[in-house]
């Protein structure tokens, strides 16, 4: 179907060397676009680059820390170098961090505010910094589609993950609000859309999900009981919503968060 077609269009994804941010840039890929991955680990990000090129996919391996707005410009320059565009910006770079675990030990009075502030700033200035960056080119274009990356954790709020929690609710705060800000402001052809994924297994927190013979930890096991699907997401399982919210398929959706997420935040546990 041509409307969920990407031909022609160039995609930026931070956080491109990551589990789930490099499954949704091979779905772009997939799809016709050309893609820029962005993240600070240069020898990953080329290397993943370089897999997609390998694939028969145009792809761009781009070293930059999303809390660099120097990096992140010439970031943008780069891209702009290389295609002359930028259609989708998807912002995939995020986490959390050990230090800002609210757990055991470290209880609520212990958790630091410089941890704390770590946290947001990852997950929230990263994702602004980026949108600073990257939407000029779509706002001289007037058309354009940002998907920010939001989380389970801002919709329910979930134990140890304080931070984490509060930075991802402000996350689909702000892809509210600038939903409505580069409509009313640079046009109709600019969207802001969010993806919340469930629980998937990543590098992050694989130890947290999974015990060493693969078998759920007492947390894992606690998830897949409130998830009606019964599993854990695959990373291509987010593939689909990133093409469709990317694509003219989703043309007249804006400011919305999309779960994906085996059923977690429809069920109430009961």
């Amino acid at each position: 179907m041509t409307r969920f077609g990407l031909e022609g269009r160039v995609a930026v994804v931070t956080g491109g060397a990551g589990t789930l941010g490099l499954a949704m840039a091979r779905g772009l890929a997939r799809a016709g676009a050309k893609v820029a991955l962005v993240s600070r680990r240069r020898e990953r990000v080329d290397t993943a680059a370089a897999d997609l090129r390998q694939a028969g996919h145009e792809a761009l391996g781009v070293s930059a820390d999303v809390l660099d707005p120097e990096a992140l410009a010439d970031a943008a320059e780069r891209v702009a170098q290389a295609w002359g565009r930028c259609d989708v910006l998807l912002t995939a770079a995020g986490g959390n961090r050990p230090d800002a675990i609210v757990h055991g030990e470290r209880d609520l009075f212990g958790l630091t505010p410089e941890a704390f502030r770590q946290v947001v700033a990852l997950n929230l200035d990263g994702t602004l910094l980026a949108i600073q960056a990257f939407a000029p080119a779509m706002v001289q274009a007037g058309r354009g589609s940002v998907i920010t990356v939001s989380s389970m954790a801002a919709q329910k709020p979930l134990s140890r993950v304080l931070g984490y929690g509060a930075a991802k609710a402000a996350v689909d705060n702000l892809t509210r609000w600038l939903a409505v800000h580069l409509a009313q402001t640079y046009g109709e052809g600019l969207r802001v859309n969010a993806i919340a994924p469930g629980f998937f297994v990543g590098e992050q927190n694989r130890t947290l999900l999974l015990q060493p013979d693969g078998e759920p930890t007492e947390r894992g096991a606690s998830i897949l009981r409130n998830t009606p699907m019964g599993r854990f997401g695959d990373p291509d399982d987010l593939v689909g919503t990133a093409v469709w919210l990317a694509s003219d398929a989703s043309r007249f959706v804006t400011g919305v968060v999309v779960p994906v997420d085996g059923g977690y935040a429809a069920f109430g546990g009961v």
